[in-house]
Formats: C-alpha cells, sequence, structure tokens
C-alpha cells in the first residue's frame, strides 16, 4: 500500500510517460495481464490508456490488472491510469548503475507544502538580515558624523 507521498511522487513521475499499455473492447484478458506484468517488471511504473470501446471503466481496469499482477493503483484521469510496483530487476539496475538503494525519504524533503514554507521563511529571514544590515550601518555612520560635529564644536 502507497502512502500520499509516495503516490504523489510516483503521478510526478509517470507524468512524462508515455502511454504505453491500451487495454480495448475485449477488456482485462490474460494476453494484458501478461503484458502488463512484463511492463512492471522492466519499468516499475507503467501508464495505461482505456479505449473508448471497452466495456469497462479506467477505474476497474487499474484494480482489476492491480489484483492480477500484485500492483499497486497511483492515479486514474480521464481514460488512462498509472500502476506502479516495486521490481527486483530495477533495483539490481540502480544498484549497478551506483545509485543508491531505496531509502526513506523524510518528510520535510518530499512534502512541497512545508518545502514552501521553509522557502519563504529563508527568503524573510535573508531581507531582515539584509535591512537590519543597512540600518545598522546607517547607524554607524550617523554616530561617526555626530562625533565629528562634536570636535567641531569643541574646537571653536
Amino acid at each position: 500500500m502507497l502512502t500520499s507521498k509516495e503516490r504523489a511522487e510516483l503521478r510526478a513521475k509517470a507524468n512524462p510517460l508515455e502511454t504505453t499499455l491500451i487495454v480495448g473492447k475485449g477488456g482485462v484478458t490474460e494476453a494484458v495481464i501478461a503484458e502488463t506484468d512484463n511492463q512492471l517488471t522492466a519499468r516499475e511504473l507503467v501508464k495505461g490508456k482505456v479505449l473508448e470501446g471497452a466495456m469497462m471503466t479506467p477505474r476497474e481496469v487499474s484494480d482489476a490488472l492491480c489484483e492480477a499482477t500484485g500492483a499497486d493503483g497511483v492515479a486514474v484521469i480521464g481514460t488512462k491510469f498509472v500502476i506502479y510496483r516495486f521490481s527486483e530487476k530495477k533495483q539490481e539496475e540502480r544498484n549497478m548503475t551506483g545509485r543508491a538503494k531505496r531509502r526513506s525519504v523524510t518528510p520535510g524533503k518530499l512534502d512541497p507544502v512545508r518545502k514552501s514554507q521553509r522557502a519563504r521563511r529563508h527568503a524573510a529571514q535573508a531581507q531582515r538580515e539584509q535591512r537590519n544590515a543597512y540600518f545598522k550601518e546607517k547607524a554607524i555612520e550617523r554616530a561617526i558624523e555626530r562625533d565629528r560635529e562634536r570636535q567641531l564644536r569643541n574646537k571653536d
């Protein structure tokens, strides 16, 4: 079962993917299930489309394929759906190329809301520091000017 953050990350990864699985009027057949299984093993993330002639909705197709292949449904939008299943083969490829193993990412790094809040806080702090530095510089200049004026008055 995927968490909402994992699902959001997978949806983002699936966005640029091409549709590689098409379900026609035959519905979910053994051939479609076998092809889905092959693609999930090779890619982990599969984007599919249900043609209008099919007698099933994209949600039903996604659920049926997930149940048959042991995958998790990521998204169903319109006639397209995205499913995910962890693949040992894909993990071995990642390990061979030097990519790190599956890591748990801290929630703050995945959460876009916290990320934007942190960015706004950082920008506000930088602005405060810049403003404080400006006023400090002006205060020092003013103090130096006052000292000069006092010295001039004391000489006269």
